[in-house]
């Protein structure tokens, strides 16, 4: 079903931004550009085509590898996504590991200790997680932790006046492992913790929740009961039986949340001033430049049945039913 999906996706998003008002040609030909110089740009972009066939040829060019330029700066969409990408990727993983170490094990022992003090507190600070908006939250971490205590950097990917480390894999922090360099690794990781924290806090909040209301599901069937019977200790059955069989409604929640991250980056990169893939689309939308943002929406659109199609994986993996099915 993927080709289907990307297939339908790239449709949808050259209808939409054909269809929405104003002309990036004229923009990007400038104010005193004449009208038969405009028509020479449409020309030479094949926006004077008809829509079936500059369609035709936007997704002929997909397949060949060209994901078309820019039309403000000439620059090909795809070697830009590849500037961009990761560092949006970096922080959507860096982001997603914390939700799911924290939110995890938090779930369990919420279920675990359903109606006393660690199920109230997890239940508490949950519910404010969720509520807190991600922009908001950014803006207080830089307060304390960067204005007021300096224990972290306030904005920025990596110093500017440093140089970062050579590019292997876009992730900053993982090729400055690769390059050996543990200043440049602490470097990357300290400006990465705060939006990563701030993009955690609510997929944090779901996971947990949802991990607890599953543990406390599995927890009441028979085959938990008849390992209890059999004397087998408390904590063997929850670590080995019962996180086990509960994980499978975090992991949907897991794969829906990667998507919801990747297309809602842009208010923390904006807070963070985190060159990712939100500012690029960002700028592009605000010059009408639409094939920048086409291509971020593809990307974000390739990630995430990606994604997901891991996830599916990974029920077969959890759960032998599924994957005997």
């Amino acid at each position: 079903m993927i080709v289907p999906v990307l297939l339908g996706l790239s449709l949808l998003v050259f209808a939409i931004s054909h269809l929405l008002p104003g002309d990036p040609v004229a923009l990007a030909a400038g104010p005193q550009a004449t009208k038969t110089e405009i028509a020479a740009l449409a020309h030479e972009l094949g926006t004077d085509q008809p829509l079936p066939v500059q369609y035709w040829s936007y997704l002929t060019g997909l397949l060949s590898g060209d994901w078309g330029q820019s039309v403000l700066t000439r620059r090909p969409v795809l070697a830009d996504l590849r500037i961009y990408l990761p560092a949006t990727l970096e922080l959507v993983v860096a982001a997603m590991a914390l939700a799911i170490v924290i939110g995890i094990p938090a779930g369990l022992l919420s279920a675990v200790f359903v109606d006393r003090w660690p199920d109230y507190l997890s239940r508490i600070l949950s519910l404010g997680a969720i509520s807190m908006p991600r922009f908001f939250l950014g803006l207080l971490l830089q307060l304390g932790f960067a204005m007021q205590l300096g224990w972290l950097p306030l904005n920025g990917r990596y110093p500017i006046i440093e140089d970062p480390p050579p590019f292997v894999t876009g992730f900053l922090s993982l090729d400055a492992l690769l390059a050996g360099d543990p200043d440049a690794v602490w470097l990357a990781l300290t400006h990465l913790a705060l939006p990563a924290i701030a993009m955690s806090l609510s997929p944090l909040a779901t996971i947990t929740r949802m991990m607890r209301s599953a543990t406390i599901e599995v927890l009441q069937q028979d085959y938990v009961l008849t390992e209890r019977a059999l004397g087998l200790s408390r904590w063997l059955i929850i670590f080995k039986y019962v996180a086990k069989n509960a994980m499978s409604s975090s992991l949907t929640v897991i794969g829906l949340y990667v998507g919801w991250l990747l297309g809602g980056s842009v208010l923390v990169e904006t807070v963070f001033d985190w060159p990712g893939i939100g500012l690029y689309a960002t700028k592009a939308i605000v010059t009408q430049d639409f094939m920048p943002v086409m291509g971020v929406t593809l990307a974000i659109g390739v990630v995430f049945v990606l994604v997901n199609l891991v996830i599916d994986l990974l029920y077969g993996v959890l759960n032998p039913k599924v994957r005997l099915g």
